[in-house]
């Protein structure tokens, strides 16, 4: 049985980073992790700073974004990412987020920002 997808789209302030159609969604919310499925209950989430965004692609796989900030939009068949910034997972350097995050007083915006890109990393290569 193929699995069910729906049509995704992530904004950041200055840039249009994905639209596709994905099979899953998970966004870290000031509620929690939460997972989307196709034709999940129509929902606003705000998305944490220092969070992060797994998009499973329908034809590319697993992706992985570390968002600061913003807000998660839910239809019956869309879902909309509109982050304050965002950034793929691809390419960033986990042992140098680590290290920025122990030089960083914990909840400060470069603290958030390199638990956010390292989350992300750790979600991609899953």
């Amino acid at each position: 049985m193929a699995e069910k997808s729906f049509h995704v789209e992530v904004v950041a302030a200055d840039d249009k980073l994905y639209s596709g159609e994905a099979t899953f969604v998970i966004a870290e919310t000031t509620s929690g992790e939460l997972g989307v499925l196709a034709n999940h209950e129509p929902l606003l989430g705000q998305l944490v700073p220092g969070g992060f965004v797994v998009i499973d692609d329908e034809n590319e796989g697993r992706r992985s974004l570390a968002v600061q900030g913003g807000f998660l939009s839910v239809t019956g068949e869309t879902v909309t990412i509109l982050a304050e910034s965002a950034q793929w997972a691809d390419g960033i350097d986990a042992a140098a987020e680590k290290a920025a995050m122990e030089q960083a007083e914990p909840g400060s915006d470069e603290y958030n920002r390199a638990h956010s890109r390292l989350v992300a990393a750790e979600h991609a290569s899953k």
